[in-house]
């Protein structure tokens, strides 16, 4: 029997829909998140509505690929899931993952990772994901670690937040990865 991927028991992953434009525009344009990227500005609807439409939604193309976290059975957009900086020569991709404020605490974050890594490893054939979080993020840090992710080290002062800098840890997880032989990573570092 074939593996049915990107849907959970709560959430499934779904191509960007033109309809998602209002909620692209809300997620892309919240300043708490422009740290963790390489936005300098808010994105008009113009320019998100030109992204909507030109987009391929294929990894191998774009080296990029976002899918929308919604909730089961109600279409509901709570999140973003992300494969991005996609190495094809290598197999690799960096992860990231959105769930709105008024989502979080509830095990969507965990289930929608868990079916990106799934479909990353699984279908796509990728040999690698990583991530990196701000240090302070205890629940991303935790989401990534329940999600078999390995802490690999800290980049000190790697991000620039509110005029400061911030460390970062990085967190890889491996296709094949036998958790028996590293169990003694899998703890933050």
């Amino acid at each position: 029997m074939r593996k049915r991927y990107l849907r959970g028991d709560q959430v499934y992953l779904r191509a960007l829909e033109p309809e998602d434009l209002d909620f692209i525009y809300e997620v892309e344009n919240e300043p708490d998140h422009w740290a963790m990227t390489d936005f300098t500005v808010p994105y008009s609807r113009f320019s998100i509505r030109q992204y909507l439409r030109d987009n391929r939604n294929d990894l191998f193309a774009d080296k990029q690929l976002r899918l929308v976290i919604a909730l089961k059975g109600k279409d509901t957009p709570i999140g973003i899931a992300d494969l991005f900086n996609y190495q094809p020569l290598h197999a690799h991709a960096e992860v990231g993952i959105l769930v709105r404020q008024e989502y979080r605490g509830m095990g969507y974050a965990g289930e929608a990772l868990g079916l990106l890594c799934d479909y990353a490893f699984g279908f796509l054939a990728l040999h690698q994901l990583v991530a990196y979080v701000l240090v302070d993020n205890h629940d991303s840090r935790e989401l990534f670690c329940a999600n078999e992710f390995v802490s690999r080290g800290t980049l000190r002062e790697w991000w620039r937040m509110d005029g400061e800098f911030k460390d970062v840890v990085v967190y890889q997880r491996l296709r094949d990865w036998d958790k028996t032989k590293d169990r003694s990573r899998a703890i933050w570092l």
